[in-house]
């Protein structure tokens, strides 16, 4: 069968997309695709709210399973180190990057070329500890608290809804804003080509699998809140830049994720 055949069939097709999604957001071994086409990898873009799904399977299951053996808190800190082995801590580089630009940086040139710049600076390094250190803490706290009808602690569904939903929240910004790095020399650059209503559909699609696990109320909640952060993270990106790089993709990621457990523990609490 030729490459075109191939691309043809749906289920094919469909899961090479999803293999190529797995591909560039986790460290997850992938075979290489054959006759490989930029296209795709626009069209991947569909899947990145299931992929964050996976990544928050993986964070669940090792909180779950290390909490047999171990007190909550070193649970915590276990399944954060699951999903940032499993990423490559790809969104934690990009909060790092955005804040050494946005705070060294004076103009649009200076603060794009600190970003690129692999060197962790002072900005960059407290930005990451402090989202770290309120992540853990928002993660531990959420221990106290279970889903009674599903008998399950909430810091199970809360790694599952956090690492889907900031996806969905950060790649949507691909859809409706302004790419402003140079494009040829960034590795987003086939994300911000071609976009088209299906990826965005899909894509907002697979962030209500995990919302069924919680009380409606609570995922109208979460989506407004959501909305909200996405608007504020849009005016502020807009203001710094006059738009987005795949660093403040990263970053989006981040803040959103950080944004839905707060979100959580203020409904339990």
């Amino acid at each position: 069968m030729s490459a075109e055949q191939q691309s043809t069939n749906p289920i094919k097709h469909q899961w090479r997309l999803w293999c190529i999604a797995l591909g560039f957001f986790t460290r997850i071994p992938v075979k290489e695709i054959p006759n490989f086409q930029q296209a795709w990898l626009n069209q991947a873009s569909r899947y990145y709210g299931l992929v964050g799904l996976l990544v928050g399977a993986i964070a669940a299951l090792t909180w779950y399973l290390t909490s047999q053996l171990w007190p909550l808190a070193i649970s915590v800190i276990l399944s954060m180190i699951a999903s940032v082995l499993v990423t490559g801590g790809f969104h934690e580089d990009g909060l790092a990057d955005t804040w050494d630009g946005f705070g060294g940086g004076w103009s649009l040139e200076q603060k794009l070329t600190i970003m690129k710049d692999s060197r962790l600076g002072t900005y960059g390094a407290l930005a990451l500890i402090l989202a770290v250190l309120l992540k853990f803490q928002l993660l531990v706290s959420l221990t106290q608290y279970n889903l009674d009808w599903l008998n399950l602690n909430l810091i199970i569904v809360a790694l599952l809804v956090g690492h889907c939903l900031s996806r969905v929240t950060a790649v949507s910004l691909i859809f409706d804003q302004t790419y402003v790095r140079d494009i040829d020399s960034s590795k987003v650059k086939p994300m911000t080509e071609s976009q088209s209503a299906t990826e965005i559909i899909v894509l907002l699609l697979s962030g209500l699998l995990p919302l069924a696990l919680l009380p409606w109320q609570l995922s109208l909640m979460l989506v407004a809140t959501l909305i909200l952060c996405r608007q504020l993270i849009v005016l502020w990106y807009n203001k710094q830049l006059g738009g987005y790089t795949g660093d403040l993709l990263g970053q989006a990621q981040q803040i959103s994720e950080l944004v839905i457990y707060l979100t959580l523990l203020a409904y339990y609490s």
